[in-house]
């Protein structure tokens, strides 16, 4: 394995990992705030939004080869 590779697995795993913490997160948030279905909604939503994007962009360059 070289360590481009390496590089490239380990960004993944991390990330994802990241992301998942940060949907804990949120998660906690909404119910120490007794936010509601509604307000779990929203805050899923708006802060989400962030974490979307971080992916598409990542998608996007992919199948653009770029």
């Amino acid at each position: 394995m070289e360590v481009e590779e390496f590089e490239n697995i380990a960004m993944i795993v991390c990330v994802s990992g990241l992301i998942a913490y940060m949907l804990f997160i949120i998660y906690k948030l909404a119910e120490e705030s007794q936010a509601g279905k509604f307000g779990m909604f929203i805050l899923f939503l708006a802060l989400g939004l962030g974490m979307f994007g971080f992916i598409a962009k990542t998608i996007i360059v992919e199948l653009m080869g770029m």
